[in-house]
């Protein structure tokens, strides 16, 4: 089951995480351009989600000097149904 969205939230944020999670095995480390080249999202929809998501500390830099994301441990606990969405309304 997908976890609800917070409010600041929209299925781009989503779909961010869940490619960062890569279910089909080893979590993956992408630039925003890798992002949406694997969506259906513009690069800069990605851009202004990545930056949202980094802010709220659901993603971290992998490496900042290359604009290359991963997600964080917070992300991890929010796609495992850990962390609520009413919980990551405060942030």
């Amino acid at each position: 089951m997908r976890p609800d969205l917070a409010s600041w939230m929209t299925p781009v944020d989503r779909s961010i995480l869940e490619l960062l999670r890569n279910e089909e095995g080893q979590e993956l480390v992408l630039t925003p351009g890798l992002i949406a080249e694997n969506t259906d999202w513009k690069r800069q929809t990605v851009r202004e989600h990545v930056a949202l998501l980094l802010e709220h500390e659901l993603v971290e830099y992998h490496d900042e000097s290359r604009a290359i994301y991963r997600l964080s441990d917070k992300g991890r606990q929010y796609l495992a149904g850990d962390l609520s969405a009413d919980e990551l309304e405060n942030d």
